[in-house]
């Protein structure tokens, strides 16, 4: 490296630490990438013996990542669960932790009626490891395969930004998504659980119809986030009552 000083060239060097510094970086990012290698052949082997957890997914706060705990996570992948035959479809929109436990779920539990059909909408191309990710940004709603529309018996969402112009865009997607057709599986209406800020409460009542604030109260990982966090449904269930 080197910069032009009047007219002369002269090389430039950097300090110990800052060579220390840039190695430490390249090292972590080498072995960042050897470990989703290492995560993206085990997906594919869909290894039933495996037992997933976020601790292998770094959050990104700037993308507005906070992971649930895993006491929250199980609690909602089970709701999802509760009941599903192998004819029903669950989709899970932005919350890619719950939707880890939804696999660990299907890994260890008996499903009598047979095992769902699961698709993760996310953004993070990290998990584009699992076979049921589907590339999703919430600035463009509808741009999902057309075999998608109406599909869906089961949603979670989790909007990533606590703004109406996410949370709008957000329920376009689930209202699209959501099963809407005569079919055996749609004697009920599709059950959606959608958890975000609790100063969210107001429009999520104008977009989902029908829909109530839940006493459950979903917690992030280390309580790593402030705001007051609500957990809202269209159903009954046995972790929660409507407030």
């Amino acid at each position: 490296m080197a910069e032009r000083i009047d007219g002369h060239e002269e090389k430039l060097e950097l300090s110990g630490k800052a060579i220390a510094a840039l190695q430490e970086f390249y090292c972590e990012r080498h072995q960042k990438e050897q470990r989703f290698e290492e995560l993206k052949t085990v997906a594919e082997q869909n290894d039933a013996d495996v037992k997933w957890s976020m601790e292998m997914f770094t959050e990104d706060w700037n993308a507005s990542q906070f992971w649930y705990s895993d006491d929250t996570a199980v609690v909602l992948a089970k709701e999802l669960l509760r009941g599903v035959t192998s004819q029903m479809n669950i989709a899970i929109v932005s919350a890619p932790s719950a939707f880890v436990q939804l696999k660990n779920l299907l890994s260890t539990e008996d499903f009598p009626k047979g095992k769902p059909n699961v698709c993760l909408l996310e953004y993070d191309e990290r998990f584009s490891i699992f076979p049921e990710f589907v590339r999703y940004d919430f600035e463009r709603p509808l741009k999902l395969e057309e075999t998608m529309k109406g599909k869906y018996d089961r949603i979670l969402c989790d909007p990533p930004f606590l703004s109406t112009d996410c949370q709008t865009k957000a329920a376009m997607t689930v209202r699209w998504l959501s099963r809407t057709s005569p079919g055996e599986e749609a004697s009920v209406k599709p059950r959606i659980i959608v958890c975000t800020g609790e100063r969210m409460e107001e429009t999520i009542y104008k977009l989902y119809p029908g829909i109530r604030t839940t006493t459950f109260e979903p917690r992030h990982s280390q309580d790593r986030l402030s705001n007051d966090f609500r957990c809202y449904a269209n159903f009954h269930s046995e972790q929660w009552s409507f407030k």
